[in-house]
């Protein structure tokens, strides 16, 4: 029987943070200069130390969330017309974007030979109408909006990472190295991920045993004890998008030139030059996917890094969560 303050508070401390790994703060060099332009400049950043969950929410968990709740996901709501203006009023249904592998090699300069929006698709149906969870309550909770993961993190107790954090607890210790295993891509000889070998999007040659999800901690996790850091699903990150972090975040300097934690913590210069019709701010995911292949999305490495649209979930899109030191009492 615990008999003092200091072991009610220690036991409280080891259930809040199970299936939790904690990471010592430090100092590591963010991004990389050998692929995407978005992942430039590499730079040095600081974080402090957090716990971090050992896998992605899973569909058991967030399934609890909801059923203590009753919470609506954002793909199981009408679209707000004033999001989308030249959508039709019919079309402003429930749903969410799903991946439909191709037969044949297509155009990949267009997403949409791949990515289809399917009324009523959601978390619970990740494939659309007929589909469901049942038998994938151990894989990572899909379609999750960026509102959606806050919620659930709020409930938890816990928050969603910065991109820094993030990327500094993939790396596991393997500072400046390409991959959460090391620097060589070994996922046509021995998987290290989730990912898509062959030539997305229609010829994958499972090599890793999985189209789609796999179970969370189906892979060896990397030099922290976390599991799928890379690939399975992209992970949501509390920042916003911009194209070079380093020039953008707000940031504390050291007398090494160290930043500190970078945050962007303006939408303004997150939207979508390309789609200047949609005023939706994006916040940055992390990790790469079941989909990434190298002849498209070679991103299953921690520098890597993506805009997400905050509204918009999709079938390989998921989270997980932290607890700073400093907020925990």
């Amino acid at each position: 029987m615990l008999d003092t303050t200091e072991e009610i508070n220690k036991e409280r401390n080891m259930l809040h943070h199970e299936n939790m790994v904690f990471i010592a703060g430090g100092c590591f060099m963010m991004g990389s200069d050998k692929f995407y332009s978005e992942e430039k400049p590499v730079h040095k950043v600081t974080v402090d130390s957090f716990w971090m969950d050992k896998w992605s929410v899973t569909n058991k968990a967030f399934s609890d969330f909801v059923l203590a709740t009753n919470y609506i996901t954002i793909a199981e709501r009408p679209l707000n017309p004033d999001d989308f203006p030249t959508v039709p009023e019919e079309n402003l249904v429930p749903g969410s974007m799903v991946f439909k592998k191709q037969n044949k090699a297509v155009d990949l300069k267009n997403y949409e030979n791949w990515w289809q929006w399917i009324k009523d698709a959601s978390w619970k149906h990740p494939h659309g109408p007929g589909s469901s969870i049942v038998g994938l309550e151990n894989h990572p909770v899909v379609h999750i909006a960026y509102d959606d993961a806050e919620a659930y993190a709020k409930w938890a107790g816990k928050e969603l990472p910065t991109e820094a954090e993030w990327e500094f607890a993939a790396r596991g210790g393997l500072d400046g190295m390409d991959f959460t295993w090391g620097n060589d891509d070994t996922q046509l000889t021995k998987p290290m991920a989730n990912t898509w070998q062959g030539e997305f999007p229609y010829l994958n040659l499972l090599i890793d045993k999985y189209e789609g999800t796999s179970p969370v901690g189906s892979f060896v996790p990397n030099g922290y004890g976390l599991f799928d850091m890379a690939g399975n699903v992209w992970e949501w990150t509390s920042d916003w998008y911009v194209p070079h972090l380093d020039e953008s975040a707000n940031k504390v300097n050291t007398c090494c030139t160290t930043s500190i934690n970078p945050r962007v913590t303006s939408p303004e210069k997150s939207y979508d030059p390309r789609q200047p019709q949609f005023k939706i701010p994006r916040k940055v995911v992390k990790g790469g996917s079941h989909i990434c292949a190298p002849n498209y999305c070679l991103r299953y490495r921690p520098a890597a890094r993506q805009p997400q649209m905050i509204d918009t979930g999709m079938t390989h899109i998921g989270f997980r969560c932290i607890i700073r030191t400093h907020n925990y009492i």
